[in-house]
């Protein structure tokens, strides 16, 4: 059943015509798209509605389209560039499936979404209309070719003047359309532009107020133009929480997380899409006596944060895929002297410089086993916008409680994804101790292992009696290098025992929906929503599957085997690359499997299987749910 209001306007196209009391539609949840071409300003537009509807009491979420390239060619399919915004009357985890309504400033980004099957069948397309009837006949033919193939889809089509409009406030509508468009969606959506106009005068703080005022005009312009023009509203009750609330992204929260927790050094050279958690920490963090460096290369980034930490700070460091192979080298020496370093993963498609503006979950096994040698280190991985934040005071505490190394994996889709949640309050507790810069007792040495544990105090450069010498190379608590085989089993055996007491520590997972079933879905990262979403539509179609969602992946937390062995079956749910049964030449001795399927197998020695993908983008629940229901039913379990 079609349940999109049908289009306002349109030469040609389906159409009706707006009435003084529009119908009202209204949706518990509701996806919109805006594309255009990179530069028009469609993410700016989109995560302003984004951050709009949160501020009202909508849960929300978002995720940035971005083209492959820089500067793509203008009004091509590769150009599209913009943003998803989910919105609900209750919370909202992942970006959902394909979208209800799609603003689109040209036909051609409107095909590039319609052909990744991003949009719903008969969903509604507020389009630009001035192509159509464009003076270049080229334009004109690759419009009609493109309103051929899109008929497809069954869309109902709303014909918008966009730039027409916008030239009446501005002479240049490549810098108005969006605000334009803001207000469009805001009058559909039954908006308060009092809200919207004080979002677009946070976004324009920086600049000139005449700047603020003028998109408030344009946003203005396009209100009134859907008022008159546009015969239906779309109603996504908003509920107002109970308490104060926060909005932002996933590399926001990082570095308002790292500000938290006491770290007072972040080295970074840009890279995408990690830059933006240097964007926001130079704006803000002096303000906690905070300092960002810019280093020449990702090399000195970690060697700077290395620095910082061994002289009696915790720093850290963030950065991407090709960023940690770059970092290798130093990662281990921070593991050998046992310097606490927090670095933040960034993850983007790979490898090599793969897809640098997409999500993928591709560096697992990297950041668990890419230096040489033993060098054993935590791994934990945020699913949710809220835990990037609480994930960084958690790191820096366990950096410095085991003077290690953490490695935070995060991914494009946390980064840029935006999302309401509850305003922390800050804990002192979470706040770094000073060092100790009193004397250091004669017994103790650079070193001193507790034989139980690994761990060691860590000598701060300057402390009385403190002096020694510290090196990359094999050493013993003297911090003396030696190559005696019994000193190098012992450090190695203290630096990995740390893990173990660490793991010591650690609840296993919880697992959602029923305790014990047919079949338990296995995830990390920001895979959670989607797949909890899958969950719940499976249960409520009466099948018995369940998720459990793994934060630490090194060490891996306890119970696991306990859990699977309640399910009839278990499988991992990844954004990396597995071989497929079936596939040409792939047999059960060959197959390479999800990366933590590979890890959950050798750990627990259950016959774990798995499903991945690498499309660029993140999973749908309804992919997901489609794939538990086809794994019940060949495996014999599937419920009438």
């Amino acid at each position: 059943m079609n349940t999109n209001p049908p289009a306002a306007t349109g030469s040609g196209l389906p159409a009706s015509a707006a009435s003084a009391s529009p119908e009202v539609h209204t949706f518990h949840r509701h996806i919109v798209e805006v594309v255009s071409d990179s530069g028009e300003g469609a993410q700016k537009c989109g995560q302003s509605f984004g951050l709009v509807s949160a501020r009202m009491g909508n849960g929300a979420w978002t995720v940035e389209i971005i083209p492959a390239e820089i500067q793509p060619p203008p009004r091509t399919p590769g150009s599209a560039s913009g943003v998803r915004i989910r919105i609900g009357s209750e919370p909202v985890t992942n970006w959902g499936d394909e979208a209800d309504l799609i603003v689109a400033f040209n036909e051609q980004v409107l095909l590039a979404r319609h052909r990744l099957g991003a949009l719903k069948r008969g969903a509604t397309i507020l389009l630009e209309s001035m192509w159509e009837t464009h003076e270049d006949a080229d334009i004109r033919r690759a419009w009609d070719e493109a309103m051929r193939e899109l008929a497809d889809g069954d869309y109902h089509f709303v014909l918008v003047p966009m730039e027409e409009q916008t030239l009446t406030i501005t002479e240049n509508p490549q810098r108005g359309k969006n605000m334009f468009i803001l207000g469009l969606l805001s009058a559909i959506h039954l908006r308060d532009l009092d809200i919207v106009r004080d979002q677009i005068r946070k976004t324009f703080a920086k600049k000139a107020p005449e700047v603020a005022e003028s998109n408030i005009k344009l946003m203005e312009l396009g209100a009134a133009w859907a008022e008159q023009n546009v015969g239906f509203r779309i109603d996504v009750p908003c509920k107002k929480p109970d308490k104060a609330m926060v909005v932002m992204n996933g590399n926001q929260a990082i570095g308002m997380g790292a500000m938290a927790s006491g770290m007072d050094l972040c080295a970074m050279y840009p890279i995408t899409p990690a830059t933006s958690v240097s964007h926001y920490l130079s704006d803000v963090f002096e303000t906690s006596g905070g300092i960002v460096h810019q280093a020449e290369d990702e090399i000195a980034a970690i060697g700077v944060a290395i620095g910082a930490s061994y002289a009696g700070k915790v720093a850290f460091t963030v950065t991407s895929g090709p960023g940690m192979a770059l970092k290798t080298e130093f990662i281990g020496l921070a593991i050998m002297t046992e310097t606490p370093l927090v670095i933040v993963d960034v993850q983007r498609g790979g490898p090599s410089t793969g897809l640098p503006t997409k999500v993928e979950q591709s560096d697992l096994l990297a950041a668990l086993f890419g230096q040489p040698g033993d060098a054993p280190k935590v791994v934990m991985a945020p699913a949710t916008i809220e835990e990037c934040f609480h994930c960084m005071v958690s790191a820096r505490q366990i950096a410095e409680s085991l003077r290690g190394v953490v490695i935070v994996l995060t991914d494009a889709n946390l980064a840029t994804g935006v999302q309401p949640f509850p305003r922390p309050e800050l804990d002192p507790h979470w706040q770094a101790h000073l060092p100790d810069l009193g004397p250091i007792p004669k017994d103790r040495k650079p070193f001193s292992w507790d034989e139980q544990t690994g761990l060691s105090k860590r000598i701060v450069p300057g402390q009385p009696d403190g002096m020694h010498t510290t090196t990359g190379l094999a050493h013993d608590e003297a911090s003396t290098v030696t190559y005696a085989p019994d000193v190098n089993m012992r450090a190695n055996a203290m630096r990995s025992r740390k893990l173990a007491v660490f793991q010591q520590t650690l609840r296993p997972p919880p697992v959602y929906g029923g305790d014990e079933g047919d079949l338990l879905v296995v995830g990390w990262g920001s895979t959670k929503g989607a797949i909890e979403e899958a969950v719940d539509r499976a249960r409520e179609q009466g099948l018995a599957v369940s998720s459990t969602h793994l934060t630490f992946l090194s060490p891996m937390q306890p119970g696991l085997k306990d859990i699977f062995r309640r399910f009839s079956r278990v499988m991992t749910v990844e954004i990396n690359y597995s071989d497929q049964p079936g596939d040409p030449f792939i047999t059960p001795e060959n197959r390479r499997y999800g990366q933590l399927c590979l890890l959950l197998r050798a750990q627990t020695l259950v016959d774990i299987d798995c499903w991945t993908r690498v499309p660029g983008e993140p999973l749908r629940p309804g992919q997901i749910l489609e794939v538990m229901r086809a794994k019940l039913a060949t495996d014999g379990k599937e419920t009438a």
